[in-house]
């Protein structure tokens, strides 16, 4: 569902020297007495790590990872979701990276771990990790995001936080080999149309993937954020599609097979396809289409002082760069162009701002994201139009948070 570039005219917001005078309210005045001096400043603090792994601070312990346990048939297939609201930049820390599991998360020996490439290919090779790592590596900023991200609300707000409604979304720092060097290795034969990626974990999940996406910008990956993959996420291999949607980017892989024509496995037949209005379904929508929500403020919080505030979110788009976002503050009938806090990159998180004053008044507040392509993110009532109301994956439309005259934040369709 794809809707044009608007062309009505955008309100840019407040002036900066109305911002700044607008940030003075929510300070509170200097009083004419010394300065206090905590207990913490009063003594040493603990002793430097004694090698052990870092941990955040003990004041952020509720910020974790969280699930819906109705969600899951079995503990091993359960969802963990980001806390994105608490997420301070467009990168998202190892330990809060969401969690899809099929067969639970395996205990791999990354030395007795290889990668096998075979089937149309005129060398077929197997790899050790230790041989993988030898190849030139790269890095790269990318996106994960689940294709059911939002699933839940076709049908009406089901979920409270941006944690439950869009938390299957996480964002890193990718290293490893590009897939199409490994392929070079193994020389791909003419007929090969497409790839089969097949993990090591108990489901053995096996998705299809078109050859002409394998050679472009595909990353066999052993790194996260500077460090070796987390188990959940992998270790001690996984793929990384950009823009794709997360089944795609097998994790523990283990096997590539290159053929004529996909596999048609359970996870892409039974699972991971599109019910459409007529009955007919929608099969390989790879690209996770130009999305964002607001974070701050965002459902399940409250705002305890009028004044200024400012609109914070993420958008991102599996087509390339954010291109803009905008933000309406009265439920879509007008809309303002936010800034956009570099580095702004292809297939990755990008943060926008926007300042706001908060007077005690009902608003809705919306984001809109506008990628590269032109593609503008739908409202809901397009997508639904378009698609009906049987589908689960690939749910992009405009969310909506209610602020009440109190301050109190909720979810809410309009």
């Amino acid at each position: 569902m794809s809707e044009r570039r608007p062309h009505q005219p955008l309100r840019r917001g407040l002036l900066k020297a109305s911002l700044w005078g607008s940030v003075a309210f929510a300070a509170r005045p200097l009083v004419a007495q010394p300065l206090k001096v905590p207990d913490w400043t009063r003594q040493l603090g603990r002793p430097a790590g004694d090698g052990t792994y870092g941990l955040p601070s003990e004041f952020e312990k509720q910020v974790v990872r969280r699930q819906l346990s109705w969600m899951a048939r079995v503990p091993e297939s359960a969802v963990n979701f980001t806390p994105l609201q608490h997420q301070k930049g467009i990168l998202t820390p190892s330990g809060l990276h969401f969690e899809r599991h099929h067969g639970g998360i395996p205990a791999i020996d990354p030395d007795q771990h290889e990668l096998v490439i075979h089937g149309l290919v005129e060398r077929p090779l197997r790899f050790s990790m230790e041989e993988l790592t030898r190849f030139p590596s790269v890095s790269r900023i990318h996106f994960i995001e689940c294709a059911a991200n939002g699933g839940l609300e076709w049908k009406g707000v089901q979920l409270e936080t941006a944690q439950h409604t869009h938390g299957m979304l996480s964002c890193s720092e990718w290293t490893g080999v590009k897939l199409s060097t490994l392929l070079g290795e193994v020389g791909v034969k003419p007929r090969a149309k497409w790839l089969l990626a097949e993990g090591a974990d108990a489901a053995t999940m096996t998705r299809s993937i078109p050859i002409e996406k394998a050679l472009d910008d595909i990353i066999v990956a052993w790194g996260q954020n500077g460090e070796a993959l987390r188990p959940e996420q992998g270790y001690p291999l996984r793929l990384v599609v950009p823009g794709w949607e997360g089944n795609l980017q097998i994790k523990w892989l283990r096997r590539l097979e290159l053929g004529e024509q996909p596999w048609q496995t359970r996870e892409e037949t039974a699972r991971y396809s599109d019910f459409m209005p007529d009955g007919t379904a929608r099969q390989f929508t790879f690209v996770q289409e130009a999305n964002s929500v607001i974070l701050s403020p965002s459902g399940g919080m409250k705002l305890d002082q009028t004044g200024f505030h400012e609109i914070r979110g993420l958008a991102w788009s599996g087509r390339g760069k954010v291109a803009e976002v905008q933000v309406s503050r009265d439920g879509g009938q007008r809309w303002e162009l936010a800034q956009l806090e570099g580095p702004v990159l292809p297939f990755c998180l990008t943060r926008f701002t926007l300042p706001w004053r908060f007077e005690g008044q009902r608003q809705l507040l919306q984001s809109r994201c506008i990628d590269e392509t032109g593609y503008v993110q739908p409202r809901l009532d397009q997508l639904v139009a378009a698609r009906g109301t049987a589908s689960f994956y690939h749910k992009n439309a405009i969310q909506t948070w209610e602020v009440t005259n109190q301050g109190e934040v909720r979810n809410a369709q309009v």
